[in-house]
């Protein structure tokens, strides 16, 4: 199934309505998520900083963090060749908590947990979850949706300076022209260069 890219690949939706959360719903979503029981915040965490999907974080075992190397690997899922693996950094207080919560240190040495999932809950029950974190954080409109996370979390990369072919492999896109979109994005640099020109006038 294709789409145009201004229907699929566009990070706005009619009327100029943004698909991403911004550094300030970004913010207020890990405020409401630390709020959250542990299982819920970690898995709003995880998809906060990793730009995963939520099927993929649902697809976490104890083995997928490396708690030494500070790295999660993600099966990517959307992609054709199935079995394709990427490793995503994460903040090493995430690591920690994941470690703790988990107890991820003995789950992996039990062959029968290192394989469980962390997270056995329904596709649906995980967006109800992550859904009600944006609610607390007062997140509305097109954006308010798990989507709005990996989004958020491709744009955030992109001003950071991240290079476009290492988010490439973080967000598991086959195609790297799925992942210039985010450069679309009118960025801090774009604010800062529009306040030159606003002073040269």
């Amino acid at each position: 199934m294709h789409h145009s890219p201004h229907q699929s690949g566009s990070l706005f939706g009619p009327g100029g309505s943004r698909k991403y959360l911004n550094v300030f719903e970004l913010r207020r979503f890990v405020a409401a998520a630390l709020r959250a029981p542990p299982k819920i915040r970690l898995f709003c965490l995880l998809l906060r900083w990793t730009g995963a999907r939520i099927s993929e974080v649902l697809a976490l075992v104890p083995r997928s963090i490396d708690y030494e190397a500070g790295v999660v690997s993600i099966v990517t899922l959307k992609r054709r060749k199935p079995g394709i693996v990427r490793q995503v950094p994460i903040p090493p207080w995430l690591v920690t908590e994941l470690t703790s919560v988990f107890k991820l240190k003995s789950a992996q040495r039990d062959p029968h947990l290192a394989a469980r999932r962390l997270w056995r809950w329904s596709r649906t029950t995980a967006w109800r979850y992550v859904k009600a974190i944006m609610i607390q954080a007062g997140i509305v409109g097109m954006q308010a949706m798990p989507k709005g996370l990996r989004h958020g979390f491709g744009v955030g990369a992109i001003r950071a300076k991240v290079p476009l072919t290492l988010l490439q492999r973080w967000l598991g896109h086959a195609s790297l022209r799925s992942t210039a979109v985010y450069l679309d994005v009118s960025g801090a640099e774009e604010q800062e260069i529009a306040r030159r020109m606003w002073r040269g006038l």
